[in-house]
């Protein structure tokens, strides 16, 4: 059974039914959750939502510690440094302190990145260790981002894109000094990432950087629309 649940695998298909009705399952799953939690008191949404955070922060956690005891820990690779693991490590302090600059910073870096994570998988684990780290986190930061929206009432503003974009400048910046320093490759800043993504669309290294740089901020827009035009329409 540890044999199994310990160790990977590429028993998962991306882009077929069974990533299809696994992405349902997460939603109907922080659909549940939200709607549950709006019925609840102030102590309970926040106990909620740090509850969430913390799974979330400990399952990467927990994930490197697996790695790190085992054979195939790399520090090139496995250290929670790529932006979904970093900002798992840091999520908890969105719902424990409830600082809307904290939400703002964070919030299309989620929208923009780990959702994109979920929708062009880089894991082809199933229903293993691997499978649970990484679709819990992934997924799990999509439901808090919209818990955080609905529950403690948080919403994007304009001025909102601009700071996530500084806060994601200043993590590349680290990204860049730590993969020099290592020969890593965290935040793909020296080449893409072996699985299908995204950026197979931006060309080779560095010509996909500089196309992220460009594009990066009208995809922050496009996330913040439905916000602005629900706030357009509020009385």
């Amino acid at each position: 059974m540890n044999d199994f649940f310990l160790k990977e695998n590429s028993d998962f298909i991306p882009f077929t039914m069974q990533h299809l009705l696994l992405i349902l399952l997460w939603f109907i799953i922080g659909y549940i959750i939200i709607k549950w939690a709006l019925k609840q008191s102030e102590q309970t949404q926040i106990k909620t939502g740090n509850t969430i955070t913390i799974t979330i922060s400990l399952f990467v956690i927990i994930g490197t510690i697996l790695k790190f005891y085992g054979d195939s820990f790399n520090i090139k690779e496995h250290l929670p440094l790529h932006l979904c693991s970093f900002l798992a490590l840091i999520i908890p302090i969105v719902s424990f302190k409830r600082r809307y600059l904290h939400y703002e910073i964070i919030f299309f870096l989620v929208l923009a990145g780990t959702l994109q994570s979920i929708i062009t998988p880089s894991s082809y684990n199933f229903l293993n260790f691997e499978f649970f780290r990484y679709w819990l986190v992934h997924a799990g930061l999509v439901l808090f981002m919209m818990y955080a929206t609905f529950v403690y009432k948080m919403r994007p503003k304009l001025k909102s894109v601009g700071k996530s974009f500084i806060g994601m400048q200043v993590y590349m910046i680290l990204m860049f000094v730590i993969n020099y320093f290592l020969g890593s490759n965290y935040f793909y800043t020296n080449r893409k990432p072996d699985a299908a993504s995204m950026l197979d669309l931006f060309g080779e290294w560095p010509y996909y950087v500089f196309v992220v740089e460009l594009i990066v901020i009208p995809y922050f827009l496009l996330i913040y629309l439905p916000f602005y035009l629900t706030r357009k329409k509020s009385p």
